[in-house]
């Protein structure tokens, strides 16, 4: 008899762990979004493991390869691999218009990313590769090819392009 409540019993159970998890999650600490009222379009102030990515949903734990998109109203969105605001940017109405800040891994300082210049092959958070800086180097891309190659999916995600980049 007992037997025939255990299933039941594990349904319950896990339901009230489920309602439990996503109260907990409710109460903690909000993340931002999106934020308002940058009418200036500046790089908005962040800090680690407040903000998450637009584009994947994870939270922002690292600024060295984080972005901001900046659009005329003042909304701001966060990203923490280049690649995913690019991703992100290129159904919007406003991807053309939109300011695009990125962290300068070189001066540890937000760029406008249309005048950034791209590393092909650097440790990011979603593997695309792109690093941003602010000063040029040989074999560093700049915006408009960092993005064609991100839409072709030609970067450090593409096993074939990893090999003739990395040699692995």
């Amino acid at each position: 008899m007992i037997k025939k409540f255990i299933p039941f019993l594990i349904v319950i159970v896990a339901v009230i762990l489920i309602v439990s998890l996503f109260l907990f999650l409710a109460s903690s600490k909000r993340m931002i979004v999106v934020y308002e009222g940058n009418i200036k379009q500046l790089p908005v102030k962040m800090q680690e493991g407040f903000y998450q990515d637009s584009e994947c949903g994870m939270v922002i734990e690292d600024l060295r390869d984080a972005s901001q998109v900046v659009i005329k109203n003042g909304k701001c969105w966060f990203f923490h691999d280049h690649g995913g605001f690019v991703k992100w940017l290129e159904d919007k109405e406003f991807k053309d218009s939109a300011k695009i800040w990125v962290m300068s891994r070189d001066t540890k300082e937000w760029v406008d990313a249309r005048k950034a210049y791209f590393s092909l092959t650097d440790d990011t958070p979603m593997g695309y590769g792109f690093g941003a800086y602010e000063k040029a180097v040989d074999g560093y891309i700049n915006f408009d090819t960092m993005r064609l190659r991100v839409l072709r999916g030609e970067t450090l995600r593409n096993p074939h392009i990893k090999k003739q980049l990395l040699g692995d």
